[in-house]
């Protein structure tokens, strides 16, 4: 399987603006072919250990059960639909793709 893990930084990131993207990520990126696990939420603003990353405000968690879901996932129109609507509103957008096993 391939872990897809996004985090994204929002210049605009009042509450309305991260929870329409949160829907945007539900909307256009969930129910793909191949998808094992879909989530997309909030950073967690009371975990605030040293270890803890808080420099994101949405995250989105896809996991594939191959590669070429995965790659597949990536040319999709919902997929590159999102990408147009939302990107205006980035700061910052970090990919983390990995190998992984349940």
């Amino acid at each position: 399987m391939l872990g897809h893990m996004v985090y994204f930084t929002l210049k605009d990131n009042s509450p309305a603006a991260i929870e329409a993207l949160v829907a945007d990520c539900k909307h256009f990126l969930a129910g793909h072919p191949g998808t094992v696990l879909f989530a997309a939420g909030t950073r967690v603003d009371d975990l605030a250990r040293d270890v803890n990353d808080r420099e994101f405000d949405v995250a989105l968690h896809v996991v594939f059960e191959s590669r070429e879901a995965h790659d597949n996932y990536q040319v999709h129109e919902r997929h590159t639909q999102f990408i147009e609507k939302n990107k205006d509103n980035w700061a910052k957008v970090r990919v983390f793709d990995a190998n992984v096993a349940s």
